[in-house]
């Protein structure tokens, strides 16, 4: 913990990388992502929070909800994060901070358009236990941090069922 109360860049980086070694499911298909869209909606709904929600396997959409006060745009800023999680196997928040930590952009060190690509919060990898990353859950319409532990928090309460 850094002495401002805050976690340091170390910190979150290794809390990041545990989340993503705990939540690994053991099958994930359409009736699962259904699932874990719909408790994602009911955590946003009972908090009024303004976001769309997205579920892919592979390049198929299998999930989307766009709540009240979403909008286009958080389409958009699902596409450009789901890019990054597909090219690095790890949550657009966890590449973010990995990358911030070494005062990197991602432009500059991987030659990708930041217009297609976004390393903010939101993103996470559906991992299946014996395969590998295999789709993303994404929301958007939080600050980043609120995005990812939205989905971590849903993902966390899927496992545990």
């Amino acid at each position: 913990m850094a002495e401002n109360g805050r976690m340091s860049d170390d910190d979150l980086i290794t809390r990041l990388e545990e989340q993503e070694r705990r939540l690994v499911f053991s099958r994930f298909d359409h009736a699962d992502a259904w699932h874990l869209g719909s408790l994602l909606v009911d955590l946003a709904t009972s908090r009024d929070l303004p976001v769309a929600v997205d579920i892919r396997r592979g390049t198929q959409q299998l999930f989307h909800a766009a709540l009240p006060g979403s909008t286009a745009d958080n389409d958009h800023w699902i596409v450009r994060k789901v890019r990054v999680v597909e090219r690095f196997g790890a949550s657009s928040f966890l590449v973010g901070r990995r990358l911030a930590a070494k005062g990197e952009a991602l432009d500059a060190k991987y030659g990708v358009d930041p217009a297609d690509f976004a390393t903010h919060g939101g993103a996470f990898p559906v991992r299946v236990e014996g395969v590998g990353v295999i789709g993303v859950v994404t929301v958007s319409g939080l600050p980043q941090a609120d995005d990812h532990a939205l989905v971590v928090e849903a993902i966390e309460t899927y496992l545990e069922e």
